[in-house]
């Protein structure tokens, strides 16, 4: 196998892996560009692109979810229309400011120990998290009353930060806010979709050119994205499962851990 279609696959796989869990899949990228020596800036616009892959993941396991929401929102079921205003009002702080500070962001994302800072300072925010809330009394997404879920897309904004995690952000704050395990972690897959496809089309928009004058090879993309999509499906399935029997105490130390030795290999190279 050559070093390029290997670096396509390990992206993809790191995409996959890394995108729903509280632990920072941009923040992973660019410490895997760093790591494997790679050029980050002719990679920048596959790794947004295949995205798309995980997001198809979670259309597909939660498809029954969608389809009862648009099948009651024709009806004018209430519990939907909640459903969708819920999605809507979290997503709406990061396309503000995403938009405003774009030019920023896409100067953080050439950061690696940025990221790497990022990622302890995280994990020591889960711990404290997880010692201090109670157990969440707000069970299903359509519950989740308006000013809590601005609440939490402004929380999730924090992600911008590359390394802070958007799962991660969106998980916490919601949990801080009341809001159970399960639809915690549930309700971040679902605002990843909006909030994903919006980095994706601007992304996608602002290297038109490239993609359509072939330097950016959609036989790339279509390998990282079908990668991405199978390993994210996986993902999904077991972080459900997990957080719900133990926490988010291994992510904590996972980042800690992975953020301290970044660091200490960015700084002594």
């Amino acid at each position: 196998m050559d070093s390029h279609l290997l670096t396509v696959i390990l992206l993809g796989i790191v995409e996959g892996l890394t995108e729903f869990l509280p632990v920072s899949s941009t923040g992973h990228l660019i410490l895997a560009s760093e790591l494997l020596g790679y050029n980050a800036a002719q990679w920048a616009t596959f790794n947004v692109v295949i995205q798309l892959g995980a997001i198809l993941a979670v259309v597909v396991l939660y498809w029954k979810t969608f389809w009862t929401v648009a099948m009651g929102l024709l009806r004018g079921d209430g519990g939907s229309w909640r459903f969708l205003r819920t999605l809507l009002i979290a997503f709406l702080p990061s396309a503000v400011i995403g938009l405003a500070l774009h030019s920023y962001i896409e100067e953080l994302l050439g950061a690696p120990k940025v990221v790497a800072v990022a990622l302890i300072v995280g994990g020591i925010a889960i711990i404290l998290i997880e010692k201090t809330i109670e157990t969440g009394t707000i069970h299903g997404t359509e519950n989740i009353p308006i000013g809590r879920a601005l609440g939490i897309g402004f929380i999730q904004c924090l992600a911008m930060i590359p390394g802070v995690s958007r799962s991660g952000a969106t998980i916490m704050g919601a949990l801080a806010l009341g809001v159970d395990r399960k639809t915690a972690a549930e309700f971040s897959f679902f605002l990843a979709v909006p909030t994903m496809l919006g980095a994706t089309t601007l992304e996608t928009l602002k290297n038109r050119d490239a993609l359509m004058s072939g330097s950016v090879h959609w036989g790339d993309i279509g390998i990282g994205f079908v990668v991405a999509f199978l390993v994210a499906i996986a993902v999904i399935k077991w972080f459900v499962g997990m957080v719900s029997r133990s926490g988010f105490y291994p992510f904590a130390w996972y980042r800690i851990v992975a953020g301290i030795a970044a660091l200490v290999w960015l700084m002594a190279r």
